[in-house]
């Protein structure tokens, strides 16, 4: 998840080389895909002013992204986001990614007719290659008692869903964990603590499957981290050092402004990770600007400087990035690829470090609110 601190912390932990690519085969057709949006402002947004509309009419966000080919939604958990309703002084009225707020989401993703993948922060705030700060509510815990906050709190957010009809369909454990989790604890890049990551890692696993045994569903496990040239050093150290190896989804975000690796290298990537841990790969976050205008003063993350040769900043090359990534995607032979924040519209929204969106021009949305041809790349035909 990029945000202003994760601009100023890029950690590169590792680099791949020249993995070995295979394209003998066709690239799978569209409606094996899985074709993700991460949608975790969208109730914010539209507490705080926010309008979307399909062809001029304002509609359900939920119900547009399902009708142009989202097949999942994700959305990220806070454990406790006290900030998200302090920032709006006396007119914050409740917290948003915490519980509450991701238990109504997901109904209404489901709802809508998409499954849902979870996203663990486990944290109160934003987890990311540079920021893992453990919950306030867990501070100078034992790591004995951290490891078992991790298996109760994951157990019982689920089956609190569960209790609802909200339980996912995909659990990430931790978000974007390159340097680790809870941190000081398992801090992979200052301790080399890669036994107390997987110790963790494990506890929440834990908690999943006992989730599974408990409701008779099936539940995928993801494991992510930031950009592709980091996959290697740090799955196999959380494998082999770690113990970690009950998971399903290879996961890793991918955005060309912060990876040496160039979209047509990325099938080399995920057909090396396919066939080394033989799992599932799907890239759990990306994304790329139609425009370099503002919408409102919160100054955009993705700016000039995230433009790639081959694609302009327009709405045709955003889609454009986005059908030949998939059919990078697809080549190597992974399974799905998420979009994150395509609904972070301007509105009144506030978070840390500003009020409207740092990511309005790289949403599916116009300034008018208006779905536009960003989303036409979920409906293309790739068996072509």
């Amino acid at each position: 998840m990029p945000n202003l601190i994760f601009l100023a912390v890029i950690l590169v932990i590792a680099c791949t080389d020249n993995p070995s690519k295979n394209n003998d085969e066709d690239p799978a057709p569209s409606e094996e895909f899985l074709f993700g949006a991460d949608l975790s402002y969208v109730n914010q947004i539209l507490d705080f002013g926010g309008v979307y509309k399909s062809n001029d009419v304002q509609t359900d966000p939920y119900s547009i992204f399902a009708d142009l080919g989202t097949t999942t939604a994700r959305f990220r958990l806070f454990k406790d986001p006290v900030w998200t309703k302090e920032v709006y002084g006396e007119l914050g009225t409740q917290l948003y990614n915490d519980i509450d707020d991701v238990t109504l989401a997901i109904q209404l993703a489901k709802s809508a007719g998409m499954n849902v993948l979870l996203d663990y922060h486990y944290s109160d705030v934003w987890a990311d290659p540079g920021n893992q700060e453990v919950p306030e509510a867990w501070n100078d815990l034992s790591f004995e008692e951290i490891s078992d906050s991790i298996y109760q709190y994951t157990y019982q957010i689920l089956m609190h869903l569960y209790s609802e009809d909200a339980l996912p369909e995909m659990v990430q454990i931790g978000n974007e964990n390159n340097c680790g989790l809870v941190h000081p604890y398992a801090n992979v890049c200052e301790s080399d603590d890669w036994e107390e990551l997987g110790t963790l890692l494990n506890q929440g696993i834990k908690a999943v499957r006992e989730t599974e045994l408990e409701t008779g569903s099936q539940i995928k496990v993801m494991l992510h981290v930031a950009q592709p040239e980091n996959v290697d050093y740090w799955f196999e150290n959380v494998i082999s050092i770690g113990g970690v190896t009950d998971f399903e989804v290879v996961g890793f975000s991918y955005y060309p402004k912060w990876s040496e690796i160039s979209i047509n290298r990325i099938s080399n990537y995920v057909a090396n990770f396919k066939a080394v841990y033989d799992r599932e790969v799907m890239i759990l976050e990306t994304a790329y600007p139609w425009t370099l205008t503002n919408a409102d003063s919160y100054g955009n993350i993705l700016g000039s400087d995230s433009v790639i040769d081959g694609y302009e900043a327009t709405i045709e090359g955003q889609r454009q990035f986005m059908i030949d990534l998939v059919k990078e995607v697809m080549d190597g032979g992974g399974t799905g690829v998420f979009y994150w924040e395509p609904a972070w519209i301007t509105s009144n929204l506030k978070d840390l470090w500003g009020t409207g969106s740092s990511w309005e021009n790289s949403t599916f949305f116009d300034y008018e609110g208006n779905a536009h041809g960003g989303f036409d790349f979920m409906t293309y035909d790739y068996s072509e």
